[in-house]
């Protein structure tokens, strides 16, 4: 996209902010040697690291942990013509320390699908970028 399609880049900050009014999204990893985009449940830790929470047996846990992978999400109205999109990349982490787990487990994030042994995968937010794009009518204009 480029300036004059009614969109902009939105700095880290912003990203980060936005990216904390959802909570879903997609991952982006690598599964069985072929790309996968999985969608899924997320939040934002207090390092604004992209939190998973999903089974310990998933096959997201092997295809992530100590990998780098990527994160989106979006919120876009059509009728409105405005949304935006982030994208988190970095090396995704199972969390393995207990009293960590703990403290996770208690903010609420949860999977979709309830599991018996829930693990917390965290994605370091190395690089972060987005674009939020403008009203319809500010693009004919």
């Amino acid at each position: 996209m480029h300036g004059h399609d009614g969109s902009r880049e939105a700095g880290r900050q912003e990203c980060l902010r936005l990216l904390a009014s959802v909570s879903i999204g997609r991952v982006v990893c690598t599964l069985d040697a072929l790309p996968a985009v999985v969608p899924v449940t997320f939040q934002l830790d207090e390092d604004r690291g992209v939190l998973l929470c999903t089974s310990a047996r998933s096959r997201l846990v092997r295809a992530t942990d100590g990998h780098v992978v990527a994160f989106q999400a979006d919120r876009f109205d059509e009728p409105e013509g405005t949304g935006w999109s982030v994208t988190v990349t970095g090396r995704a982490s199972v969390v393995t320390d207990p009293e960590e787990s703990a403290r996770l487990r208690a903010t609420g994030s949860h999977p979709w699908v309830p599991a018996a042994e829930q693990v917390f995968v965290r994605i370091a937010p190395e690089l972060v970028s987005g674009r939020v794009l403008a009203a319809a009518t500010a693009r004919a204009s």
